[in-house]
């Protein structure tokens, strides 16, 4: 059974005239006959009584019409989306990040790409850069935006920005006056990452105690940062985080003080899976790199 048959089928069922629906298919009369005939003994099945006076639809003819016109109307959609898809006008654009850089920035985008392409399905995953890799090497993710360092031969990556740290902590129950009062911060609680879900950064948290002489006493662990920064508000612990985060969370009980001793950092890559971009994927990785400057 080819589409063909269905549209000449279609155009009989309409007319109920073997003669009006081959002059609307602009073919003559009996390939027309024919082609119904080799449809009908396919199926099995009589979709029309017809004789010298009169054409009619089967009861089985009526339901073929009402699942072939379901079928051909699902057909056009199929098309026209496959069309906008191809124009990068429509389809999926799915971008991961972590929580640690969800800011106004990854909102302006979101806006910018939705006003320039109102058709497109623009879907945000908080995801660890653990799972985003395995996501951009499955193909699963259009755009991620992670923490470095990052090999992989099937991504592509570009900095999209550098940072240090800042330590974290509660004034009302924490004084950090100056730098050399962090060494004396052995005895504290700390909130870190949980190490299974990001172990590169929560390795360069300890490396960043080391520097400072003593080794954290990690109590508490969180896999995004408004956890982390709640239990630090809620005066659970002190933690380490990159220096942007102080951007996005004014709090009265949530002081940033910039690790400037160290020598330290951390990086934002922009990442995509290895191949020709699309041009949605140029637009967005061009935005980021606009909005950040």
């Amino acid at each position: 059974m080819e589409i063909r048959h269905l549209k000449y089928f279609m155009a009989v069922a309409e007319e109920l005239n073997f003669t009006k629906a081959a002059e609307k298919l602009y073919i003559s009369q009996p390939p027309l006959s024919r082609q119904i005939k080799e449809l009908e003994a396919e199926l099995n099945a009589r979709l029309f009584d017809r004789n010298n006076k009169r054409v009619v639809l089967t009861d089985a003819g009526r339901y073929f019409k009402k699942e072939v016109t379901a079928l051909l109307q699902q057909l056009e959609k199929i098309k026209i989306t496959t069309q906008k898809i191809a124009q990068h006008t429509s389809g999926e654009f799915r971008i991961g990040y972590i929580s640690s850089t969800f800011s106004g920035t990854i909102a302006a985008l979101l806006a910018h790409l939705t006003a320039l392409y109102p058709y497109v399905n623009f879907k945000l995953f908080e995801l660890p850069t653990i799972k985003q890799i395995i996501a951009l090497e499955e193909g699963n993710l259009d755009l991620g935006i992670l923490r470095g360092p990052l090999i992989s031969p099937k991504i592509e990556t570009i900095r999209w920005f550098k940072e240090g740290y800042s330590l974290v902590y509660n004034p009302q129950l924490q004084t950090i006056d100056k730098e050399s009062a962090i060494s004396n911060l052995s005895k504290a609680t700390f909130v870190f990452f949980n190490k299974n879900y990001a172990p590169q950064y929560y390795q360069s948290l300890l490396e960043i105690c080391a520097k400072y002489g003593f080794v954290p006493n990690v109590v508490h662990e969180a896999n995004n940062i408004n956890s982390i920064i709640q239990l630090v508000k809620k005066g659970l612990g002190i933690s380490i985080l990159p220096a942007s985060i102080a951007e996005n969370y004014n709090y009265a009980e949530v002081h940033f003080y910039p690790l400037s001793k160290i020598d330290l950092f951390t990086e934002v890559l922009l990442t995509i899976p290895k191949g020709a971009p699309s041009e949605i994927t140029q637009v967005a990785m061009k935005e980021l790199l606009a909005l950040k400057r």
